[in-house]
């Protein structure tokens, strides 16, 4: 029999490792053209967008993927529900942002350059959401090839349009800049939708039926997904946060806003997206692991959602060993070739040792997902988060700089895998 967890993982594995080349080349470039003023500009949206990326994709792919993967409905059916759903959600959030970014932006962020970014990073919400619902179905039928095309042939886009177009934006302002270099994702999510389309089957065809609303199986995509988000939900809320919290408790302890937007956008900028840049190694894992423990642990084969969830943790731990290892040892020549700067290095030397956890994470998580478990990984998500927050805002009262997100940081990550992996032992103990 075939082994498609395994080559599940090593077309997306292989597809991830070209992306990401793709992506390291497309941050240099716009690092070096936007510069540390732009990077931390950007930094300080993030948050904000990751937040609104999670509420209008609606952990879609991985609901979809866990339907489709277990073959009662029609994946066509599946498909049409979610775009139903997605619809509504995506003109709920844009009305909202239109009419809230503002309040963000002025009195939250206190940077008003951030109410034209925050405008920019909604009109792109509902691309990415048509991109994560297709996406979806190629998981859940375990095809990732076309999945990997599309990434890898967006990436070239991207790249493309960065080096050509944004300097000429640049040139007006940074503001713009970073602008357009938000906007630049409508054009490249279209290109993907348009691949994936590409490689639909030749036999998926929609009969009239399945344009009507089908309210059970919306209910049924809601049920998997819903819990699955709240726990995104829960993380993104809280990176929401963080620069809230972090930029008026440091202004009132005497930090200026300079300092602030600085080492923010170092730490966001540099210091995490370095660490976490071998992620899409556990990604892949991760992506290929839920359509395999939903399928096994449905057909009652708990022998092999048990071998599947070792194999899937042992592959993390070597990895995430590896990279931890070599971004500790090797931060400043990589940060140089990168980002052309040095800035940061100083939290990868704290946060590099605890990182080989959150490397365990997301193949936790997605077992715990595949399990059926979504709402246990929402509470510890929660809790984790609250912690976190805490943990924030009494440290920054310290006048110890940004360490004070540094330690949040790494006690949120142990805290989360510590208690996510003790309840699949604890749940596959049983069978």
């Amino acid at each position: 029999m075939k082994n498609k967890f395994l080559s599940a993982t090593i077309i997306l594995i292989c597809g991830g490792f070209l992306t990401k080349i793709l992506g390291f080349i497309i941050k240099i470039i716009y690092t070096r053209i936007i510069l540390e003023e732009g990077v931390s500009l950007y930094s300080l949206v993030m948050p904000t967008y990751s937040l609104l990326i999670t509420i209008a994709t609606l952990a879609m792919p991985l609901a979809i993927s866990k339907l489709v993967a277990e073959g009662k409905i029609r994946s066509i059916r599946i498909l049409l529900s979610s775009l139903m759903i997605m619809i509504l959600v995506n003109t709920l959030i844009i009305v909202t942002m239109f009419l809230a970014s503002k309040f963000i932006a002025f009195e939250l962020l206190k940077n008003k350059e951030a109410y034209v970014l925050l405008i920019a990073c909604t009109l792109t919400l509902p691309f990415i959401s048509i991109s994560s619902i297709i996406k979806g179905y190629y998981f859940g039928k375990q095809r990732n090839m076309p999945y990997v095309v599309s990434n890898v042939l967006e990436q070239v886009i991207r790249l493309i349009l960065i080096a050509t177009l944004l300097p000429y934006f640049v040139k007006k302002s940074i503001l713009i800049g970073v602008c357009a270099f938000i906007l630049l994702n409508i054009i490249s999510e279209i290109f993907s939708i348009i691949i994936l389309l590409a490689f639909a089957p030749k036999n998926f065809l929609i009969e009239r039926n399945d344009l009507k609303p089908h309210l059970s199986i919306m209910k049924e995509v809601l049920g998997v997904s819903l819990p699955t988000v709240s726990s995104r939900l829960i993380g993104n809320i809280g990176f929401f946060f963080e620069p809230i919290i972090l930029t008026n408790v440091l202004l009132f302890v005497g930090y200026d806003n300079s300092f602030i937007l600085r080492e923010y956008g170092a730490y966001n900028a540099y210091s995490i997206a370095l660490l976490s840049m071998p992620s899409f190694f556990i990604a892949a894992i991760s992506s290929a692991l839920v359509p395999e423990i939903s399928k096994f642990f449905y057909q009652k084969n708990y022998k092999m959602v048990k071998r599947r969830f070792n194999q899937a943790l042992i592959i993390a731990l070597v990895l995430g060993l590896s990279f931890s290892c070599l971004i500790f040892l090797f931060r400043e020549p990589l940060l140089v070739t990168l980002y052309n700067t040095t800035s940061g290095s100083d939290y990868i030397k704290v946060l590099a040792p605890f990182f080989v956890l959150f490397y365990l994470e997301s193949p936790i998580i997605s077992t715990l997902q595949g399990l059926g478990l979504a709402n246990f990984t929402m509470k510890i998500t929660f809790w984790g988060i609250v912690l976190k927050t805490v943990i924030l805002g009494v440290l920054s009262f310290l006048k110890i700089g940004i360490y004070g997100l540094v330690i949040s940081e790494i006690v949120n990550i142990i805290f989360v895998v510590f208690l996510n992996y003790h309840q699949i032992k604890k749940v596959l103990k049983n069978y």
